[in-house]
């Protein structure tokens, strides 16, 4: 569930710790090849998406995965970052049917070509974790 922000904890502190939940090691990899090029931008994909809106407390995480993987599936040029929150719906609770079923949806309001290349990332990832249970490296 998510957490409501506290005066005690920092937003970047918050944040790393949503980020953590959701998104695993796919979200840590993304912070980390900001690190080099851009190090402030890297804090505020921390602090702004996962320290301040992940973690209000109105709206479960299973649903602003829902809403995030519809969203990146709409926009049609964002696969690397579609891949990062199907992997991070996986996380929090969306089984792949449902996923398959947000991207489909996309259809009749993104278009056939998005839902197309929304349902090819999906395979991606589905497929990569496959092959990391194959060889005994799922976490």
């Amino acid at each position: 569930m998510t957490h409501a922000p506290t005066h005690a904890e920092s937003r970047f502190d918050r944040g790393q710790r949503a980020l953590s939940r959701i998104d695993g090691k796919a979200g840590e990899k993304v912070v980390a090849s900001l690190a080099d090029i851009a190090p402030d931008f890297a804090r505020y994909v921390i602090e702004f998406p996962f320290g301040d809106i992940y973690c209000r407390p109105d709206l479960g995480l299973r649903d602003r995965e829902i809403a995030t993987i519809a969203a990146l599936t709409a926009l049609g040029n964002a696969a690397p970052q579609l891949k990062v929150h199907i992997e991070a719906g996986l996380n929090v609770g969306l089984s792949r049917d449902e996923i398959v079923e947000i991207i489909m949806q996309m259809a009749v309001y993104a278009g056939f070509p998005a839902a197309v290349n929304g349902l090819f990332a999906a395979k991606e990832v589905f497929a990569a974790q496959d092959g990391q249970q194959a060889s005994g490296n799922a976490t």
